[in-house]
């Protein structure tokens, strides 16, 4: 039987490689050759550094890498609509089908026993080989990349849910707090969907610096005791209409309900921590919606493939750095540190 090179995370901030049986696609699978598989600040915070996560983020030692892209080499008994060569893009949960989640197209509130993660509780995509089921497949449009591909199936996917949420069009300003790979997602995207300035707070400078080097900021702050004032200057004193935080950082959180416009929207997308404000204050008497937004449909992630084509965007701008898999362990101390864009494993394209 053919074998494989793959890396698990064993915890401790260390990468494992392994050499496994390259997989057979059963029936409604597919199996994917890897041809980019981005890292996710979710596995950093929940796998990488140790494995803190229980439900939907229990890591069962599998082959790491939940934001896959690849090309189709085998496909599986009952397999209708995929063929070998087909280029696609892999929502990384499968859940049970039948739960309320599930028919919404939102696997990933499913809850069912059942329900299993790339990267965390089934194999992922960081291996030369992947198997994913058919239904979890999206055909990556050209003249996206597979890169592209790899940054929608999370990080792009769960910025375009955020910003849906929170209903940007170009009568809004929007606010970003975090310019993370998340962050500056949302910023791309909020530019595309009319957003008439974006504000965001960075404390690392070199996010800051990529953020405004790629054109996604109008006004970027690396100093939070600047930010309030910067907000005010860019809205005459108004506030931002639409503010997401992506830094999971509670200071961030709070810093960004205190710049929402009254009247105005607050999304937050960035995982872990806790907060702490004024809900009369911030929440009540501003008559703000403040809303979670987890990870996207597969419509909207389907939606979102095709308005990348038609804006003629590239999610791979927000990339800084590219490793093969052999060199997934200086990977992933790079995307520890937290100062590059995205990092992302990557393989050749065939000729």
């Amino acid at each position: 039987m053919p074998t494989m090179d793959a890396v698990r995370l064993p915890g401790d901030s260390s990468v494992e490689h392994v050499r496994l049986d390259v997989p057979v696609p059963g029936h409604g699978q597919v199996l994917l050759r890897m041809r980019a598989s981005s890292i996710c600040g979710s596995d950093i915070r929940a796998i990488y550094r140790e494995h803190l996560g229980h439900g939907a983020e229990a890591y069962q030692g599998v082959v790491a890498g939940h934001e896959p892209c690849g090309d189709v080499a085998a496909v599986g008994p009952g397999v209708r609509r995929l063929r070998e060569g087909d280029r696609v893009v892999v929502y990384h949960i499968v859940g049970c089908g039948v739960c309320t989640e599930c028919r919404r197209g939102y696997p990933i509130g499913c809850t069912s026993p059942s329900r299993a993660a790339h990267g965390w509780q089934r194999d992922g995509g960081h291996a030369e080989f992947m198997l994913a089921e058919e239904v979890s497949c999206l055909p990556l449009p050209e003249p996206l990349t597979h890169v592209d591909g790899a940054l929608v199936a999370c990080g792009f996917g769960t910025a375009y849910e955020g910003l849906l949420r929170a209903e940007v069009s170009g009568r809004d300003r929007l606010l970003v707090t975090g310019l993370g790979p998340v962050g500056l997602a949302t910023a791309m995207l909020g530019k595309a969907l009319g957003a008439t300035t974006v504000v965001g707070l960075e404390p690392v400078a070199d996010r800051a610096a990529l953020a405004e080097r790629l054109g996604l900021v109008d006004v970027v702050v690396t100093d939070p005791a600047l930010f309030d004032d910067a907000v005010a200057e860019a809205t005459a004193g108004a506030g931002c209409e639409v503010a997401i935080d992506a830094s999971g950082n509670g200071a961030a959180r709070e810093a960004a309900l205190r710049n929402t416009r009254t009247w105005g929207r607050c999304v937050m997308v960035g995982e872990g921590g806790s907060i702490t404000f004024a809900v009369s204050d911030l929440l009540i008497h501003k008559q703000i919606r403040l809303h979670g937004s987890w990870v996207s449909s597969l419509s909207h992630m389907e939606e979102l493939l095709d308005n990348l084509v038609r804006w003629q965007l590239h999610p791979e701008v927000t990339v800084t750095d590219r490793f093969p898999l052999a060199e997934a362990a200086a990977a992933y101390r790079l995307a520890d540190a937290g100062q590059a864009g995205k990092v992302c494993i990557t393989w050749e394209d065939p000729a």
